[in-house]
């Protein structure tokens, strides 16, 4: 019943930008939420917070599906520090997301095109790995930053994936301490939505619409993988998403 009320033609969209975002999330590991909000924001598909609740609802089910293959260790108590401030920085991007959408849409744009050419430019770089942890006050400071995108655009990946390929951690360790975050901020910003009232069924038609569809464009990408080199695929991503942020932009100006 949700899905027969989507506009065909919007959907149709949709789902175009959803194979996109998800081929791009299956050659970097993350940034599925943002390209997918950039190219929905260009195109003036849907409502940025019916996206952004969409996001959030394929984040903790792609969260869910690793953790039953892949159980929890004790590793990811790294990014402990960073917990509580990403919680209360959720609560903070949520309430700004609530505010801009009503008053300044186009200020929302824009944030959400510098995140993206953010995203681009963190493909780009040569993460130099340090030899010792960071102090706590460091991943709070990110943890915080996190938050922020996550309650603005259910995307707090950037901030985390910086901070974390950075620390003297192998992928594994790195890839739980990620998933156990993004699994925690999206459960605070359903629980807000919720009870704001402000989650509507078009966003749950959405997700279950783009959950097959993003797994299905991941065993594909897996299957038939790019005859590329991990740096030439960086620089594909890398450019994909820096056209999807310049275009979110401009288009908000």
């Amino acid at each position: 019943m949700l899905l027969v009320s989507l506009p065909i033609l919007g959907t149709v969209g949709v789902l175009l930008c959803i194979t996109l975002a998800s081929y791009v999330q299956s050659l970097t590991g993350f940034a599925f939420g943002l390209i997918f909000l950039a190219l929905v924001g260009v195109l003036d598909l849907i409502p940025m917070e019916v996206a952004a609740n969409a996001v959030t609802l394929i984040t903790l089910s792609q969260t869910l599906f690793y953790f039953r293959e892949y159980p929890l260790t004790d590793d990811w108590r790294v990014v402990r520090p960073a917990i509580w401030p990403s919680l209360g920085g959720v609560v903070a991007g949520l309430a700004l997301l609530f505010w801009l959408s009503d008053s300044a849409l186009y200020l929302l744009k824009i944030a959400l095109g510098i995140s993206v050419v953010g995203s681009a430019a963190l493909l780009v770089m040569r993460f130099e790995p340090k030899t010792e942890i960071d102090p706590p006050r460091s991943f709070a400071l990110t943890g915080l930053l996190a938050g922020l995108m996550g309650g603005l655009f259910s995307t707090a990946g950037p901030p985390l994936v910086y901070k974390l390929y950075r620390q003297p951690l192998s992928l594994p360790v790195i890839r739980q301490a990620l998933l156990v975050m993004f699994g925690l901020s999206q459960l605070v910003r359903l629980g807000m939505v919720l009870i704001t009232g402000q989650f509507t069924p078009t966003s749950i038609a959405y997700a279950v619409l783009a959950v097959p569809l993003l797994f299905a464009v991941t065993r594909c990408n897996r299957r038939y993988p790019l005859k590329l080199s991990p740096f030439a695929i960086s620089r594909v991503a890398a450019f994909l998403l820096l056209i999807a942020g310049i275009g979110l932009i401009v288009t908000a100006l």
